[in-house]
């Protein structure tokens, strides 16, 4: 346990370091869902955030197979997030056998992509909900009472640093800053396709690659990948360095 509070206590102040001068929503929304993955012993995280006229985006998944999920969810608008988002309240626990009157095109892709429980949780203030953070887990394994209160906390964090860069920047409202993360989105997925082309490496692996040279560097993600797209960095300059792990909490059965 205590190593655990270690790793929560470092976690927090991580989170709290982010939402500094130049803060990069993609990133700190890739760290919250890595570190919510740590959390829950390997259960997949997606974040999205919803637009002026209530449609969600996807803006950060911690794999590509939850961001194609998460991708279908906005096709369909159908499933736990859109369901979380539409309530206001999470969606906990919901296994996926026998999902399908539940969710009738959502839950045969779900399954068949090897997702058997999912969740979701409002990235609220008050009555006010801008998104969703999605936990997809390829196995039947529940959340615990803790487990659920520590990812609220997550999902709190990252309302509280979506608000807050709101408020810094008055001058923008919500769907210039959401268009800003979007754009931004846009070039760090052209810069993964770029990394696993030139590195032979897949694309979860080539975004480590770009998040931990920007961690490294002191670089805002977006202007690493921008500088991947444009050609004033060469992929194999991400290998150079090494980047530092967080280690996970104890396991979630103990």
């Amino acid at each position: 346990m205590d190593r655990r509070d270690e790793w929560l206590a470092r976690t927090f102040v991580e989170l709290a370091d982010t939402l500094v001068a130049d803060f990069d929503l993609i990133d700190f929304l890739s760290m919250l869902a890595d570190r919510c993955v740590e959390l829950l012993d390997g259960a997949e995280v997606g974040l999205l955030l919803a637009d002026p006229r209530g449609s969600l985006q996807v803006m950060a998944s911690s794999t590509e197979r939850i961001g194609r999920m998460e991708s279908c969810e906005v096709q369909y608008e159908e499933g736990p997030c859109y369901e979380c988002y539409r309530s206001g309240l999470p969606v906990l626990n919901a296994g996926l056998e026998g999902a399908e009157r539940r969710w009738p095109r959502f839950a045969p892709v779900a399954k068949e992509s090897g997702y058997q429980m999912v969740h979701a949780l409002p990235l609220r203030l008050r009555d006010d909900v801008i998104g969703t953070m999605n936990v997809f887990d390829t196995s039947l394994h529940e959340m615990t009472p803790e487990e659920v209160g520590l990812t609220r906390a997550f999902a709190d964090a990252a309302t509280i640093g979506i608000l807050q860069e709101r408020t810094i920047r008055r001058k923008s409202d919500l769907s210039t800053q959401l268009q800003a993360a979007l754009d931004s989105r846009v070039v760090v997925e052209q810069a993964k396709g770029i990394v696993a082309e030139r590195l032979k490496v897949d694309i979860d692996a080539a975004f480590r690659l770009l998040r931990d040279h920007a961690r490294r560097n002191r670089e805002q993600l977006s202007a690493v990948a921008g500088a991947l797209v444009s050609g004033s960095l060469g992929a194999p300059e991400l290998l150079s360095g090494s980047a530092g792990h967080h280690p996970a909490p104890e396991d979630r059965s103990g």
